[in-house]
């Protein structure tokens, strides 16, 4: 078998144990996907689990091209409000943070044996969460984007349709994927600002992204969360490209990761591919 596939014949089962707590970050143009199949995923396992949504911005009439709301306001409330009536008979609860995360509040909000799905659209964010997370003893952040169709930060043309998917998984205090600064320096050092250290104006501009490449973002993210809970991810980044057709992952593991949130700590192996 190749080390860095898995098995066609092998049979995947997700599970997660009660009580779980699932974080997702930012309610935008992939969060809100993330968070409806995300919903119906996690219900669908017949345990206690919680959904915690997080987001400090609004739904405004302007995103209705690319996104689906039922209400203007916040976001992470608004999607709760949607999905809470779907639910009531499962074990899923739906709890919305009408807030941004910050330095300030960061350690109160995402706490150890967490599942974290970061979808947010700045890489400040994302350092914040990938920097508290190395800090924690246990922890599983998912973290997706995708360039905007224009010129970046650097002048170059994107045509935005292109995506990745991260891992950064801890386990009893050891890396068992890399950060996700350790190839992205776009991470390690952001050019951008903080959600709340932007100026109003700033906050309104934003580049244009393509519904489907949000889409398939969001998928990818979804993927990732189901196959870590089966006890197979195999790869520390998925990259792809909905215009090329293609995605594979650009960062292999050197066996199929058979770490989940419910093995015990001997059944817990995997390690990065040898560059």
């Amino acid at each position: 078998m190749n080390a860095r596939t898995l098995p066609r014949n092998r049979v995947l089962q997700p599970r997660l144990p009660d009580n779980s707590t699932v974080k997702l970050i930012g309610l935008g143009g992939v969060g809100h996907i993330v968070a409806r199949y995300a919903a119906l995923f996690l219900a669908s396992l017949g345990v206690e689990v919680r959904l915690v949504l997080l987001d400090g911005d609004s739904f405004e009439p302007s995103n209705v091209t690319r996104m689906l709301f039922s209400a203007c306001g916040n976001k992470a409330a608004v999607t709760r409000d949607e999905l809470l009536p779907r639910f009531t008979e499962s074990g899923l609860s739906l709890i919305a943070i009408e807030d941004y995360l910050t330095p300030d509040n960061i350690s109160r909000l995402i706490l150890e044996g967490d599942l974290v799905l970061l979808t947010v659209d700045n890489h400040a964010t994302r350092k914040l969460v990938n920097d508290h997370c190395a800090q924690l003893r246990d922890v599983c952040l998912i973290s997706g984007g995708n360039d905007a169709a224009g010129k970046d930060a650097s002048g170059a043309e994107r045509r935005g349709t292109y995506g990745n998917v991260q891992v950064f998984l801890r386990s009893h205090g050891q890396d068992v994927t890399p950060p996700l600064t350790r190839h992205h320096p776009e991470i390690l050092t952001p050019a951008d600002r903080l959600p709340t250290d932007q100026h109003c104006t700033d906050l309104i501009t934003s580049a244009p992204q393509i519904l489907f490449t949000n889409l398939a973002v969001a998928s990818n993210i979804l993927n990732t969360l189901w196959l870590y809970l089966c006890g197979g991810l195999h790869y520390g980044e998925l990259a792809f490209d909905i215009a090329d057709g293609l995605m594979r992952p650009t960062m292999p593991l050197a066996q199929p990761c058979k770490t989940g949130p419910d093995l015990p700590p001997a059944d817990k192996s995997c390690s990065p591919a040898q560059p």
